[in-house]
Parts: structure tokens; C-alpha cells; sequence
């Protein structure tokens, strides 16, 4: 064999003290868990390899002990770079107590960052990150006090602003496949993504490092098909078959093949939601959805709206994307999220992410956590909790529109509804309608510049993005503005004076029947309909 076969312990240690390490992963899919476990026990066993660096696109682990939280350790880790931390409490502990330095940058950058050191640029131009907490003028995505040094800066472009981000420069790869050959190629066909692995390991490779990879079984030399290789054996240089236990497909699943589209996708069952508090809001906002649209939804109540369209039997006119590279089909969610199943197509997360910054989204669905008086949301500090942006800059700086999705107050909260209106019997006791956020995630002054049209949705009123601050639009009935909605905001909003009453139908047991509009159709659906009628 050309490729050397290690066991997880082998490979741990080719990583030595010092070291710059790409992690290659989104949440529990395509994480190399037995070589990042093996990592850590051989640190808490010898204390080596220590005072690494971290390099990790988007959130990578359970929340509790795998994936990234393997290697977080006091002395272990000397500095963090990441585009997610709200899976990895133990790295986010270390970072809060000031014993490593830590960044905080948008997923795509991350992931393109990647490919442009591979290929020797010396870093990434973007507009994204403008105007918020990774602008170098609000913080340089820097997490803590001990981070010192200055990775992003602002560049004039002929009149225009943009950020900088300077090339990095890991020496070792952890990433994960499906199989590999004799050479080493690797091939990924069990896997729900292919997110940034070609580019770590071509970057890692240009280097003169280290490229481990994780797979499920090797076979000979010639047995592959060349067109589904997607790490060729020139870059890699060790792997390791990995035990099913520690090869799962994700932290939920442990094989689904319907993220690998195959298998028959049969009729959806649906399972009709509860009308809460989040169906009220999802509702609302597919009445926004246009027929044609490209669309990406987020966590939480974004997710909602996909069991929404499912219910009113229109899932089918939009097609879905998500940020790790699936489009089309229907995105899971919980420790599966970024798999999709029945995808039309997956391509590369940095791909995905060129798609997403060149402005390819129609309608983005997002959180809605913190907002201030300004139109600014908040989506990634909370206190000494550091959550990530992860790929919410992109996806809110680029997409056409942008929809923020969320209860109007946090904490527990009753609602009566189901005969077309809504009373509010007991509402959270944390307002999230603010002066000022903790951290700008969604710059609005951006978005006002860009001219791009944002709606903020909640179950009892709908916001849009005016001029200086939010103007209130829709008001559910039943709800009393100044008790249920005025109150409740730390600023006072401009009241439309067209102010309406949100749709009734949101607020009935029974189906609403939505429809969507034709008038977004694409220019793709519109090129096959001139083919069908010739």
C-alpha cells in the first residue's frame, strides 16, 4: 500500500506541540470523532500535543462531549478560529476565562478563507462582516481580552469598502470520508456533505503538512470511480478506519441514506403541529414565500416553516438550500441539521457559500434573538455564552430578502388562539426587543444601504426595517398594542399608518390554504416553462 493505515492512536500522534489544525465537520456530520477522541486522550494521558491551534468552519459537536469538545483542554488548546461555538462548551469556558485566544468569523469566510490560502493568496477580500462584530471597527471578530492580534482589516476598493482577511496557515487536517484506496484517494459516498475538505487538504498539502482522514473501509487500488473522488491520494498522507460507533453518518443518525439520496422518497406523513406560539409566527411568514424562490432557512422557528408548507401542500413550488452544500430537498433539523434529504444536488460548502455572497439566496428565514432600536439583531453573545454567527453574516448581508423569525418575549410564555385571534395570557419575562445589542450579528445600516427590504415576525406584530428605527406594520387581532406590544419594547416604534391586522387565517385551527405568488417565479422556471410549451 502507498497510504499508510494508522489506528486513531497512530494518528494522534503525528500531531505535535504547537501545532495548526484544520478540523473538518458540520455539527455531527463528517466529523472525524475517533480521531479527534484519540486526540484528547492521548493529551489528558501524556499532556501532548499541546498549545494548538483550531481551525473549524461551522459548529462541530453535541453540545456536551464530541467532536471539537474532545480537544478542549487547559493548555491543550493556545488559540481557537471558528465560525460556530455553541456546540463546544468546554473551548467557549476557556475562552471566557482568558486561556486562549479566540475568533469568531463568518462560516463562508472561513471555508473560502481555506480555499484562497490553498492557492497562496495572501487571504480573503469580502464585503461580508461589514458593519457588525467582525468589522475590525467593532471588534475584529475577536471573543475575548487576551486576543490580541489583528487578523481582519477594512480595504478601499475603488470607492468601496471591504474586509480583509489574512491567509491562514494550518499544518494538519483531520477530515473524514466514505472509502479510500490503496493511493489513498478518497471518495465520500456515504456521507450527507462534502463541505471544505478538498480545499483543507490541498491547502494542508501545499504546506508540507500532515492530511489524516477517517474512513469506514479501504479498497484496492483502481477500484474507485475517479469521477466521485473527492480527496485525491496526493493529499493525503494517513488514514484510519474508524469504528461505525464513531463513524456516524451524524450525532443523530447513524445512517440515513436518504441524505445520500438513495433509497425511495415516499409520501410525506404529515404531522400536524400544535398551533403555538412558533406555528403562529412560521405561518406568518410563509405567507411571505414566492413560487420559485431559492431559499434558506435557519434553526429554531425558521425550521417551522418547512412543517408549515408541508401542511398547506406547497413545499414543493420553493427549493431549500443549506449552507454545507445540499440544495433542494428537505433539510433535517436537531443534531442532523445541514443534511437534507433527497437533495437534488450537493456541491462544496465554500461554493455554497460564492452562491450565497454573490447575492444567489431570493428569501432567507433567520432567528430572531436580540434587536435593538436600530433594526441590528443579535444572534451570537449572550452574556458569557458565546453562541457563533456561523453563517448567519453571510446568508443576512447577501439574500435578496431577509425574514427574522421569533417570539416577541423570551422565556415562558402562554397564548390562547385557535378561533382567529390571539390573547396573550402570560408573557416571557426577558424582552427582546432592546436599546442596544450586546453584539451586532445583523448590521442594519448595511441593509439600509443595500436598499434590502428586512421583516422582523413575531406571533403578535410584524416590524419592517425603516429609515432610522423599526416600523410597526400588522398587528394580530386581539392582541392590545399598547399592553401586549409597546410595553413590552424597551424603544418605541414608528406606527405605520397603514397599520393592519395580521391575517386571520394564521390564527385558526384548520389549514389556511395558502397560495403562493407567481410573480417571483425564476429565470430558471421560467426558461422551462418557454420549453415545455415549444
Amino acid at each position: 500500500m502507498k497510504i499508510k493505515v494508522l489506528t486513531a492512536l497512530q494518528a494522534s500522534n503525528l500531531i505535535n506541540d504547537g501545532d495548526r489544525v484544520i478540523l473538518g465537520g458540520f455539527i455531527g456530520a463528517v466529523v472525524p470523532e475517533a480521531i479527534e477522541k484519540a486526540v484528547g486522550e492521548r493529551y489528558l494521558t501524556t499532556g501532548h500535543p499541546n498549545n494548538l491551534e483550531l481551525y473549524f468552519t461551522a459548529g462541530q459537536g453535541d453540545g456536551t462531549d464530541k467532536a471539537t469538545n474532545h480537544l478542549s483542554h487547559p493548555g491543550m488548546v493556545k488559540m481557537a478560529c471558528g465560525g460556530h461555538w455553541g456546540l463546544i462548551p468546554r473551548l467557549q469556558q476557556l475562552a471566557n476565562q482568558e486561556q486562549i485566544q479566540g475568533y469568531n468569523f463568518p462560516q463562508g469566510v472561513i471555508a473560502q478563507l481555506l480555499r484562497d490560502s490553498a492557492a497562496g493568496k495572501p487571504g480573503t477580500i469580502s464585503h461580508v462582516g461589514l458593519g457588525t462584530f467582525v468589522d475590525p471597527r467593532l471588534g475584529g471578530g475577536k471573543i475575548n481580552q487576551v486576543t490580541e492580534e489583528d487578523r481582519v482589516s477594512v480595504m478601499n476598493i475603488d470607492g468601496e469598502e471591504f474586509l480583509f482577511y489574512k491567509r491562514i496557515n494550518p499544518n494538519v487536517a483531520l477530515l473524514r470520508g466514505t472509502t479510500a484506496d490503496e493511493n489513498g484517494n478518497i471518495t465520500m459516498e456515504d456521507e450527507c456533505l462534502f463541505l471544505e475538505n478538498l480545499a483543507a487538504a490541498q491547502l494542508v498539502t501545499n504546506l508540507g503538512g500532515q492530511v489524516i482522514v477517517q474512513v469506514k473501509q479501504i479498497v484496492k487500488a483502481g477500484e474507485l470511480d475517479p469521477q466521485q473522488v473527492r480527496i485525491p491520494g496526493i493529499f493525503v498522507n494517513a488514514v484510519v478506519i474508524a469504528e461505525p460507533e464513531q463513524h456516524m453518518q451524524t450525532f443523530a443518525e447513524a445512517m440515513n441514506p436518504a441524505y445520500c439520496g438513495r433509497g425511495q422518497a415516499t409520501e410525506k406523513t404529515t404531522n400536524t403541529r400544535p398551533l403555538d406560539a412558533k406555528k403562529i409566527i412560521a405561518r406568518r411568514a410563509a405567507m411571505e414565500l414566492k413560487q420559485g424562490a431559492i431559499l434558506n432557512y435557519g434553526i429554531g422557528v425558521p425550521e417551522v416553516i418547512a412543517q408549515v408548507t408541508d401542511e398547506e401542500g406547497i413545499t414543493d413550488q420553493m427549493i431549500a438550500t443549506v449552507e454545507p452544500g445540499a440544495i433542494g430537498g428537505t433539510p433535517a433539523g436537531g443534531l442532523s441539521f445541514g443534511a437534507s434529504a433527497f437533495p437534488e444536488a450537493v456541491i462544496t460548502q465554500d461554493q455554497m457559500f460564492d452562491f450565497y455572497d454573490g447575492g444567489g439566496i431570493d428569501q432567507a428565514f433567520l432567528g430572531l434573538a436580540e434587536c435593538d432600536q436600530h433594526g441590528n439583531l443579535n444572534v451570537s453573545k449572550f452574556g458569557s455564552k458565546i453562541a457563533g454567527c456561523g453563517g448567519f453574516i453571510n446568508i443576512t448581508q447577501n439574500a435578496k430578502q431577509v425574514f427574522f423569525c421569533g417570539t416577541f418575549t423570551a422565556g415562558k410564555m402562554e397564548i390562547e388562539t385557535g378561533h382567529g385571534e390571539l390573547k396573550i395570557i402570560k408573557d416571557g419575562h426577558i424582552q427582546k426587543l432592546i436599546n442596544q445589542v450586546q453584539q451586532i450579528t445583523f448590521s442594519a445600516d448595511i441593509a439600509r444601504r443595500n436598499h434590502k427590504p428586512v421583516l422582523y415576525i413575531t406571533e403578535r406584530a410584524v416590524f419592517k426595517l425603516g429609515n432610522q428605527t423599526l416600523e410597526l406594520i400588522e398587528v394580530a387581532p386581539g392582541v392590545d398594542i399598547e399592553k401586549d406590544v409597546l410595553s413590552q419594547m424597551a424603544f418605541k416604534p414608528v406606527i405605520s399608518p397603514e397599520l393592519k391586522l395580521m391575517d386571520a387565517r394564521i390564527f385558526l385551527d384548520q389549514p389556511m390554504g395558502l397560495t403562493l405568488s407567481e410573480e417571483a417565479l425564476t429565470k430558471q422556471d421560467k426558461l422551462k416553462s418557454q420549453s415545455v410549451a415549444a
